[in-house]
């Protein structure tokens, strides 16, 4: 009995080692996403009152834990019942991110207006928070789409593994991702304010405390910014890895090349591919829909 107990308790460490192996790898795989996943989720808790970044910002990770309690279960069940589906699916994410990648880079190669909506200080209480809402459902939204694909690269990663290794895995992946990335962007929407408080610590000018809050207050910007050029080069990494790994033909091709530079040319091609077709498309449904 004794024995017995011992050897199932020498199973689950085993297990559980295996599973923090398949977490790690499948935490690496997933990393680049997460990088454009911050940069727009920073972006998307910005431009309201400082009062209510933080609600805002609470309201769309329960979003994002709601996303996930959707996926998940379709994601495990596609990967036990149809496990070919679960390539399809990641080759089709790959060409929406390899898009999305193209996407920014025209746009900071050919400048163009954007509009953007902020609370200004003559909206009213009720279309204020009309737009909260707005930006609220947007962010969940943009979210979802990066959720799936978080949840099927990781799963990607163990898709050949036992099915509970794979639930735990990929939750595990999923959990981390959620709160690792809404807490970084909580922590970065509300640097300036942090800098703000520090600047009005004292009445001292120039004081140590004012030199860390003006750069925290500085700072901000070029932080989003940056977040926003490595969640780019992450995207065509990411997608071009996709492609490389999955497609026999394209590793074929790139076999000699180093990885890296195999997936971004294959990521930035065909995200540029896309690019003019998506365009496209959308040039006709607007004179569709007007």
């Amino acid at each position: 009995m004794a024995s017995g107990f011992f050897a199932l308790l020498d199973d689950i460490a085993s297990m559980m080692d295996d599973v923090a192996v398949m977490t790690k790898v499948a935490g690496k795989k997933t990393a680049g996403i997460l990088g454009d996943d911050l940069a727009v989720n920073a972006e998307k808790a910005s431009g309201f009152m400082a009062s209510r970044e933080i609600p805002v910002l609470w309201a769309i990770t329960k979003g994002s834990l709601l996303n996930k309690l959707i996926i998940l279960p379709v994601a495990f069940l596609l990967s036990a019942f149809l496990p070919a589906a679960v390539t399809v699916i990641l080759i089709i994410g790959g060409l929406y991110l390899a898009y999305e990648g193209a996407e920014k880079i025209y746009e900071w190669i050919v400048p163009h207006e954007h509009a953007v909506e902020t609370a200004k200080q003559d909206m009213s209480k009720e279309e204020i928070m009309s737009l909260e809402k707005d930006k609220i459902k947007s962010a969940i939204v943009t979210d979802f789409i990066l959720s799936v694909e978080i949840v099927i690269i990781a799963l990607g990663t163990v898709v050949n593994e036992d099915i509970w290794n794979q639930v735990i895995v990929v939750s595990i992946i999923a959990v981390i991702a959620t709160i690792g990335v809404y807490g970084i962007v909580a922590l970065i929407v509300r640097m300036d304010d942090f800098g703000t408080k520090l600047i009005d610590f004292n009445e001292e000018e120039d004081s140590f405390s004012d030199k860390v809050g003006k750069f925290l207050v500085m700072a901000l910007p070029k932080v989003v910014k940056s977040l926003s050029v490595i969640g780019t080069i992450a995207l065509i990494l990411v997608s071009g890895g996709i492609f490389v790994h999955n497609l026999e033909f394209i590793h074929e091709w790139l076999h000699a090349l180093p990885s890296i530079v195999a997936e971004f040319l294959t990521g930035l091609t065909v995200g540029f591919v896309c690019l003019p077709i998506v365009m496209g498309f959308q040039r006709v449904w607007k004179k569709v829909r007007n």
